[in-house]
């Protein structure tokens, strides 16, 4: 499918209020303190030219100068701000310098001794230095729509780190495409000897310094932020809705950190027009959350939103199966969905039977003269049971029964340009021609899209609404209203987030809803994000 020049004015529509994501600015950090440690800071950031390892020496002097002050006064801050400059600096010379301490230990002149530096090296490919790129966070600036800034007082040195190439084997082990992580570096000290090593502060929270414990600092705004402005998603997101065909290979189930056991998991599941980035704000904030970074971790769900919903469900379905068997020991899952992903995560919990069928079809499966890997393909994004691995779903802007939009000058005008996705139903034209009429008596002439099955008379929409959940799975509703208000029903004014009104996203028997003045992307306002906080703190209480 080539790509329509009349796009852009259809985006309008979809990804409204999603421009300049982040954007990234290197700064060289600059530094003032009044004690010894400053004064030896200062001094060397004046002397950037000095050899590497000549700066290396005075910064392991202040760090070591600070580190002395926090062994009989681990309360002070100014020797904990001292400590961590200097010790980010230190792993931004290691980088610069393209420096290999992993490898054998470096001798830094310091002013009366020489430091005999070592990296802690690590054998396994996800923790071994040579396969990333260690910068300290400082250097970076952050702007953009979905930088929330979040970070960690703390001793250490908040570090971003990225792999230097695809992460290998990601498929079979549900990691990301390209690492892009936050560790926190500190500087150890024995004599003449300083080791130098990382800790997850998604796994740590404080650690022993100097004979004292010590909360960890962290930067949790970093990683995330960097990997936005580094892949550029918008790009993606607008292959993923108007060339799904292209963007199939990439869908995939991935995890955003270390599995845990002990864990519970959070699935996100973005909107149509949207990717993975859609949950930056969320993550970045709740990653601020002591609470939330003990017991959960965090994953997504990344898809082509240009293919027909159901058929997307039915392939989360595949892959959370083949995720229960990668991590049998896994504990069950909190879904969040944020539109077509609310609608997605609806189909999670429920038994569907065969009304979604025979909505669709005079015949059961098994008459319908199908291929078998037709029939497979449609039973299996028709019919299909709640899934058991399923704890608690949270929707957010959800269009459980679409949406006007759909049926907007823009809605059909992007209807017709994402056309019939290539290659989804191998006996497409039979599947069509059996179908029953629409609701307008009219023949189905194409494979319904992502925006069709927003249509609020889709059949598949209409019969989804009626059939009631499981019972034993909590879910909450988020509700954007713009704070403009308005009725509930389809009378006009229409209470609505822009995109989606509030008779769509409503849901009965929701354990709350919240309504707050946002426009669609509700997972990202602060009070959305608050909210989802609160149910997730409310979700420790019932395991």
């Amino acid at each position: 499918m080539k790509f329509h020049p009349l796009i852009p004015l259809v985006c309008v529509m979809i990804t409204a209020g999603c421009s300049n994501y982040a954007t990234v600015t290197e700064i060289q950090p600059g530094y003032r303190s009044p004690t010894s440690a400053g004064k030896i800071i200062a001094q060397t950031i004046d002397q950037p030219f000095s050899p590497p390892l000549v700066r290396m020496g005075a910064y392991l002097d202040a760090a070591s100068a600070a580190a002395g002050v926090l062994k009989t006064q681990p309360d002070n801050t100014q020797a904990r701000l001292d400590y961590n400059f200097a010790t980010s600096r230190i792993f931004g010379i290691i980088h610069d310098a393209g420096l290999k301490p992993w490898k054998a230990p470096l001798a830094c002149p310091g002013a009366d001794r020489v430091w005999s530096f070592t990296l802690e090296g690590d054998p396994r490919p996800e923790r071994n230095p040579s396969k990333f790129d260690i910068q300290p966070a400082d250097i970076y600036q952050f702007k953009g729509t979905l930088v929330r800034h979040s970070l960690k007082d703390g001793i250490g040195a908040p570090l971003v780190v990225v792999g230097k190439a695809a992460a290998s084997g990601k498929a079979q082990d549900f990691e990301v495409a390209r690492i892009s992580y936050g560790m926190t570096g500190l500087v150890n000290f024995s004599g003449g000897k300083c080791v130098a090593s990382f800790f997850d502060p998604l796994a740590v929270e404080d650690i022993s310094f100097e004979g004292h414990r010590q909360p960890l600092a962290a930067d949790f705004t970093a990683p995330i932020a960097l990997a936005l402005v580094d892949r550029n998603p918008r790009e993606k997101e607008l292959d993923g809705l108007f060339r799904p065909t292209d963007f199939e290979a990439k869908t995939r189930l991935a995890r955003l950190q270390p599995y845990d056991p002990k864990k519970i998991p959070v699935l996100c599941i973005h909107g149509l027009g949207d990717s993975q980035a859609t949950w930056a704000p969320l993550i970045e904030t709740l990653r601020g959350d002591p609470v939330i970074r003990k017991n959960y971790q965090f994953w997504f769900f990344s898809y082509p939103t240009g293919y027909p919903y159901p058929l997307t469900a039915s392939v989360l379905r595949k892959k959370l199966d083949a995720l229960n068997d990668h991590y049998p020991d896994h504990k069950k899952i909190v879904v969040i969905g944020h539109s077509m992903g609310g609608m997605i995560s609806r189909t999670l919990i429920t038994d569907s039977g065969t009304r979604l069928w025979n909505a669709i079809y005079e015949k059961p499966p098994a008459d319908m003269p199908f291929s078998d890997e037709t029939r497979k393909l449609m039973s299996d994004s028709l019919i299909f049971k709640h899934r058991t691995d399923i704890s608690r779903v949270i929707f957010a802007s959800a269009s459980h029964r679409g949406s006007d939009v759909a049926t907007s000058f823009l809605g059909r005008l992007g209807s017709a340009i994402i056309g019939s996705p290539d290659d989804v139903v191998p006996d497409e034209p039979e599947v069509m021609a059996l179908a029953k009429p629409n609701s307008t008596g009219e023949n189905l002439k194409r494979m319904p899209n992502s925006i069709d099955f927003l249509e609020p008379t889709n059949r598949f929409v209409s019969t989804l609404a009626k059939i009631p959940t499981v019972k034993g799975i909590p879910y909450h509703s988020i509700i954007g209203d713009r704070g403009k208000g308005g009725n509930s029903n389809h009378d006009k004014p229409v209470r609505t987030d822009g995109i989606v009104p509030y008779w769509s996203s409503h849901i009965d028997g929701a354990k709350s809803e919240l309504i707050i003045p946002s426009h669609h992307w509700s997972n990202q306002h602060p009070l959305g994000i608050a909210e989802i906080d609160r149910i997730l703190h409310e979700h420790l209480k019932t395991r």
